[in-house]
């Protein structure tokens, strides 16, 4: 009876394995991002791990326990294993976090994605020295020359309008120093009314 109950148990651990993998197999040509990729593999070891510490040798190792105990064997030995790949996704999880795997694998997932979508092809050494440089800086030189031409426009936009900027506060104090001016004269003009009214009044009758 343990030596058929054990067939079973190894039987049913080796199906659900055949189950597990068929039902992550995808068509041919089918991108799987590396994230899946990586959590398949887990799975893969898991179930390898599981069917090589299988309930059959387990057993073997404690014979003399599990000829008392089966039962209690059975229990142990199922509570290990779900311990073990508990612990094991564990430790993987923590690795993924602290290493920020998901970010990292999804942006190579991208960049592997923007390369198939450029259709010219990638760049090969000519074997001549001066091309090749050329060839290389050129275009790295051509986008330095427009960024220091937007920056040159943009600093000559500035100065433009810090000097309109300036003109204008010299017409607004050249305005002001007439207005200054027109105030001071016809302060003066009243002042002189002023003193020739009083002499005026002054003189005798």
């Amino acid at each position: 009876m343990a030596e058929a109950s054990n067939a079973n148990v190894d039987g049913a651990c080796e199906e659900k394995g055949l189950e597990g993998s068929s039902s992550e197999a995808v068509p041919p040509g089918t991108t799987i991002s590396r994230v899946k990729l990586l959590d398949t593999m887990v799975d893969t070891f898991l179930q390898k791990l599981v069917a090589a510490g299988s309930y059959q040798r387990f057993t073997d190792c404690y014979k003399c326990f599990y000829q008392l105990q089966p039962e209690m064997t059975q229990r142990i030995y199922d509570k290990f294993i779900t311990q073990l790949q508990a612990s094991i996704r564990e430790e993987i999880s923590e690795i993924k976090e602290e290493g920020n795997l998901e970010a990292v694998l999804n942006a190579l997932d991208k960049v592997v994605e923007e390369g198939r979508a450029h259709k010219e092809p990638a760049w090969r050494p000519s074997g001549i020295p001066e091309k090749d440089l050329h060839s290389a800086m050129a275009p790295y030189l051509l986008q330095q020359r427009d960024t220091l031409q937007r920056r040159v426009q943009k600093q000559e936009a500035e100065n433009q309008q810090l000097a309109e900027a300036v003109l204008a506060g010299r017409r607004q104090v050249e305005e002001l120093q007439l207005q200054i001016q027109a105030r001071q004269q016809a302060w003066q003009a009243l002042h002189r009314e002023q003193r020739e009214l009083v002499a005026v009044l002054r003189e005798p009758e």
